[in-house]
């Protein structure tokens, strides 16, 4: 039987590949600190082992007798992280993790990087593939530059001779959904969003992004990348979508895009004031862009393939009204 490791196995992506991993009979041992929360893990089949990728003496020994790595765990929610743990995090974890698996000769590692490491469109391209590198500064989308650092570190070990695969998702929606990454979307709508930016996103499915990772590490090709993306969307478009699943109302305006920088700072200001907000200057900047994407080679190397956006945004709020999430933000249950 083929032996699994998932880094981050209780946050939202990790928690859905061990319900993946589990529905196809790999056995999983689960990365994760003695903090972590097991609410998304609950009634799934894995071997807890306690670890943190920033101490690296506790990977070798996670990794024995393992044939897969997935390396799931980053700080992803980075509305709420600083910049200085978002670089240890998913920079030098990495590094971590890359070095264990050499070590421990595992025989693939798959790599959750993120489709923010791509950057932003090109003039005349305006769909992003896996051909694309992150030409942003630094400090204009740290987290993209973080994701797009370790992807160069993943090069240089399997170079080295690790067969290692990186996958980069789109913006996820779905169950298990903790933290409100992409859920926060969902739970702004039930308040009421007074205006939005004319951009654009693409979302796909945690379960589907969950079944790219492990076609991943059946098919992907050393070294290579997989867009993991879904569907193309203006934002209105996608709150359209939350309207006929659970009958919010539709933002009234449009913000136009010379006033997002304003709007940026003025939140970067009450951030650095103690509030905190469901967005972040960052965000707030990249929501004015279409950020869009090709999946053709994760569908056709990998067979990727991509449910309806309703059925993630139906399935989220009942996951979150079944485990009581939605009366802890003061919304009243609907019936979708």
């Amino acid at each position: 039987m083929t032996r699994a490791l998932v880094t981050g196995s209780t946050g939202f992506l990790g928690s859905s590949l061990v319900a993946a991993l589990n529905a196809h009979g790999i056995e999983v041992l689960g990365l994760r600190r003695s903090t972590s929360p097991d609410k998304a893990v609950a009634g799934l089949k894995l071997t807890p082992v306690t670890g943190d990728i920033l101490d690296y003496d506790s990977l070798p020994r996670a990794m024995e007798g393992v044939d897969w790595v997935f390396h799931v765990a980053a700080i992803s929610d980075h509305r709420h992280a600083s910049v200085e743990a978002l670089y240890q995090a998913n920079v030098e974890g990495a590094r971590n993790v890359f070095r264990a698996a050499k070590e421990a000769q595992v025989r693939r590692v798959v790599f959750t990087s993120s489709s923010a490491a791509l950057g932003i469109p090109r003039p005349g391209k305006p769909l992003m593939d896996e051909e694309d590198e992150f030409n942003l500064q630094a400090e204009e989308f740290p987290y993209g530059h973080s994701k797009h650092l370790a992807e160069g570190i993943m090069r240089e070990y399997v170079e080295q001779g690790l067969d290692a695969v990186s996958v980069l998702p789109a913006a996820v929606m779905g169950p298990r959904d903790l933290k409100f990454i992409s859920g926060e979307l969902i739970i702004q709508a039930l308040k009421g969003i007074p205006a939005i930016p004319k951009g654009g996103l693409n979302y796909i499915d945690v379960r589907d992004c969950a079944e790219g990772h492990i076609a991943a590490a059946l098919k992907g090709r050393p070294g290579r990348r997989y867009l993991l993306a879904g569907h193309n969307m203006t934002h209105r478009e996608t709150l359209e979508v939350i309207r006929q699943e659970l009958g919010t109302r539709l933002p009234l305006l449009d913000i136009p895009t010379w006033f997002l920088p304003v709007l940026a700072e003025a939140v970067r200001l009450s951030t650095r004031m103690g509030f905190r907000l469901p967005i972040n200057r960052e965000a707030l900047l990249m929501g004015g862009r279409y950020l869009y994407y090709d999946n053709s080679r994760a569908v056709s190397e990998l067979g990727l393939s991509v449910r309806p956006f309703n059925q993630s945004v139906r399935d989220t709020y009942q996951w979150y009204a079944e485990n009581g999430f939605l009366e802890q933000r003061g919304i009243k249950l609907r019936h979708p």
